[in-house]
């Protein structure tokens, strides 16, 4: 039932025009207004908490940097392949091409990118419908996590709580930035879906995430730290007004820290899987989902960094902060400041297992570094690896991590 692991529109980037009226000039035009999206990219309208690094070398060239990433990766992973006015996020090292995953990236992504690709907003649309005609099984208001190479959803048609928790998180982008009276009622589907989530993905007891809406038995008691995303919990609690998510916003945050107490003082690093968690969560020992090294820091664990450090910089969360800089602190020593010895694939005590430098890896570290003053150096390290490090057309997971990443780094991240 593995969701997580490793998903092209022949148009090209048309954001020339866009660019010389909203991002130089700062233009944000009114949600749903004819002449551009409330919050262009490059705009830098939101404020990141106070002392929150960012990239030397000057805000236009890495606002640049980002904008050429996203080309090349809506060349490689934004298709049109199954028709009815879909786009489709394809997962090219995925275990089939289309997963929830990255429909969920594709909505985060082209509603920040807004203002500078000029499609942005058709592209969405045209992945919400993606994911709207893929409904799960058990819960119509979530999406089917994965679909073949004819776009038939496989694998039981059920859910990805990863999927799911960032298709809502678009929504709600897509309503700050166009408004809801076009084609989609934006807020409507968001609300929809964050019920959705709590009520199937979201453990009544523990109230920690749930792998996805099939979950029972033993499995209802693991969870996937990559799934613990602060940040989402309190843009869901503010559009929905449901206390339930302040509840999961602090088991979550107890956890965590509980985690990183007992089983990886030394390097703050998480788990991929927590089990026991209606008891007491404890790393994995062993495969219970993907592979043996479900208990350690790997392909799913990897984004935590970015995760927590963002919720660290854009919403001043001290939690979120104190965790994210162990881990910081950990790597620059771990990597003796060179974003080239960082491996994919790390014990909890920060032994290493992986053998290469990936950019899901190294990238998310790129925001921790965020919120250590101490850390600009360091920074500028990792910014300038995602610079020399060129878009995979086959990665799909490690490309879209790092744009995710950059857009946080060059502070173009928001919340709704």
């Amino acid at each position: 039932m593995s969701r997580s692991r490793r998903a092209r529109c022949a148009a090209a980037l048309s954001a020339t025009a866009v660019l010389t009226t909203c991002v130089w000039t700062g233009l944000t035009p009114a949600a749903g207004a004819a002449d551009g999206p409330a919050v262009p990219f490059g705009s830098h309208s939101f404020a990141y908490a106070a002392g929150t690094l960012a990239p030397s070398g000057g805000q236009a060239a890495a606002d640049r940097a980002v904008i050429d990433f996203y080309t090349k990766w809506k060349s490689n992973f934004i298709k049109q392949n199954c028709g009815n006015g879909w786009y489709e996020v394809y997962a090219a090292d995925a275990d089939h091409p289309y997963v929830a995953e990255a429909q969920g990236y594709g909505l985060v992504i082209t509603a920040l990118m807004a203002g500078a690709d000029a499609d942005a907003k058709k592209i969405f649309d045209g992945i919400l419908k993606y994911v709207l005609a893929h409904p799960s099984v058990n819960n119509p208001d979530l999406h089917a996590a994965e679909q073949d190479t004819g776009c038939r959803s496989v694998n039981g048609s059920d859910s990805a709580t990863d999927g799911d928790l960032d298709i809502a998180y678009g929504l709600l982008l897509a309503h700050k930035q166009w408004g809801s009276g076009g084609t989609y009622n934006y807020q409507s589907l968001a609300n929809r879906r964050i019920n959705a989530i709590k009520a199937s993905e979201v453990h009544s007891g523990s109230k920690l995430m749930k792998l996805g809406d099939w979950s029972s038995g033993s499995y209802d008691q693991i969870s996937r730290t990559s799934d613990w995303i602060p940040g989402h919990f309190k843009a869901f609690r503010k559009a929905t007004g449901d206390s339930t998510w302040d509840a999961v916003l602090t088991k979550t945050q107890s956890v965590i820290g509980s985690l990183q107490s007992k089983h990886a003082s030394a390097t703050g690093l998480l788990p991929d899987f927590v089990v026991n968690t209606t008891t007491t969560p404890k790393p994995a020992a062993g495969e219970v989902l993907e592979d043996a090294h479900d208990g350690d820091y790997n392909w799913n664990a990897c984004r935590d960094p970015w995760r927590l450090g963002t919720d660290a910089v854009v919403n001043n969360d001290s939690a979120s902060r104190t965790a994210v800089r162990k881990m910081n602190s950990w790597i620059k020593t771990k990597a003796a400041n060179d974003p080239a010895k960082i491996r994919d694939g790390y014990k909890l005590n920060g032994t290493s297992f992986g053998t290469g430098n990936e950019p899901a890896f190294f990238a998310p570290f790129a925001v921790a570094a965020m919120t250590d003053p101490a850390s600009q150096a360091w920074l500028d390290a990792l910014w300038q690896k995602m610079l020399a490090t060129t878009p995979s057309g086959t990665d799909y997971y490690s490309t879209s991590v790092q744009l995710q990443t950059m857009l946080v780094v060059t502070h173009n991240y928001w919340t709704p």
